[in-house]
């Protein structure tokens, strides 16, 4: 890893020579894998359904991955899931969908119950996480929608009509989310505005990725010059990222129906898209507030700067970073 990104990593008190295992959560009912992929899986005691492997087993091989019985998710993300508190006939949005694999999880709790509406603003990742569905057996309760998630709403936003100036119904067209995948379960929520509400809302925010050493191990690759651009440039990171995850948030709020949980996650170390973003976000929305984890009692990873706030690291939880905040509308 480069000086800086070693750098950052200690003004953030993270030890970069910690090892990280390799996480797969397995769907309910499956029976015994480690004869298959040659190893023994360790179980994850806080996490349902979560085991660790070394990184240098190769299970894409396997006939229980290729039969879409198991897949990759760090337990972090499996924490941020869990921490929604899924209960049987919810509705759920999962505001910036892709890759799919917290996506795939909340189907996988759901069961025969509810819906899962997920939203992307990359169709390519999008499209991977419509795969991943249909590989999985997960698609009949879901559906995807390429859209801007800040501005998201199932309500179109102008008036579909001849009537407006050719310009204005461009830019409706442009706003309009367009629907790549619908599961014949899937249900519709919110048909009216008065209606519209989810009962929970998962918002995991475009970030810096920092939090991930896989991720920034790409950068050997990508080329570290690249890293300074995007990951360490405080500049990108305190305005213009920190404004779009507020954004997101906002409007993930804004969908969700009083009485339901929003949780916010980043896999970032950095407080600017966390802690700071979290208290710019109460300071305008005085419907909301912060809600305990009770699962968070059973997590190894330690209290955020705000209280109810949780963070996770490579040092501490022997997973990715992930900051975990959750909010209740009142």
């Amino acid at each position: 890893l480069p000086e800086a990104f070693l750098n950052f990593l200690k003004v953030n008190g993270i030890d970069p020579s910690i090892y990280v295992p390799r996480y797969i959560r397995l769907k309910p009912g499956i029976g015994e894998i480690e004869a298959e992929i040659k190893c023994k899986l360790e179980k994850v005691d806080w996490l349902a359904g979560f085991h660790s492997l070394p990184p240098d087993i190769q299970i894409a091989n396997s006939t229980a991955y290729q039969q879409g019985q198991i897949y990759g998710i760090d337990a972090a993300s499996g924490a941020a899931v869990s921490a929604l508190d899924i209960s049987q006939g919810d509705h759920v949005l999962d505001l910036c969908a892709a890759p799919g694999a917290k996506l795939c999880m909340i189907l996988d709790l759901l069961g025969d119950s509810g819906s899962v509406t997920g939203v992307d603003i990359a169709r390519h990742r999008l499209a991977a996480t419509r795969t991943m569905l249909q590989k999985y057996g997960l698609g009949e309760r879901c559906r995807l929608f390429v859209a801007d998630g800040t501005m998201f709403s199932l309500v179109p936003f102008v008036e579909w009509t001849s009537r407006r100036p050719w310009k204005e119904r461009k830019k409706a067209a442009k706003l309009r989310p367009e629907l790549i995948f619908y599961g014949q379960h899937s249900g519709v929520v919110g048909l009216r505005k008065s209606e519209l509400g989810y009962d929970k809302v998962l918002v995991d925010a475009e970030c810096t990725h920092d939090g991930s050493i896989r991720h920034i191990q790409k950068f050997e690759h990508w080329g570290w010059t690249t890293l300074q651009r995007r990951v360490l440039d405080a500049e990108r990171t305190d305005r213009s990222l920190t404004t779009l995850q507020l954004k997101l948030l906002t409007n993930g709020f804004r969908l969700l129906r009083p009485g339901g949980s929003l949780v916010y996650s980043t896999c970032s170390l950095t407080v600017a898209q966390n802690e700071d973003v979290v208290e710019q976000f109460l300071k305008g929305n005085p419907s909301a507030e912060l809600q305990d984890i009770d699962a968070a009692k059973d997590w190894p990873c330690k209290k955020g700067k705000i209280p109810k706030t949780w963070r996770f690291d490579p040092l501490t939880s022997q997973t990715s970073g992930l900051f975990v905040a959750k909010f209740r509308k009142l």
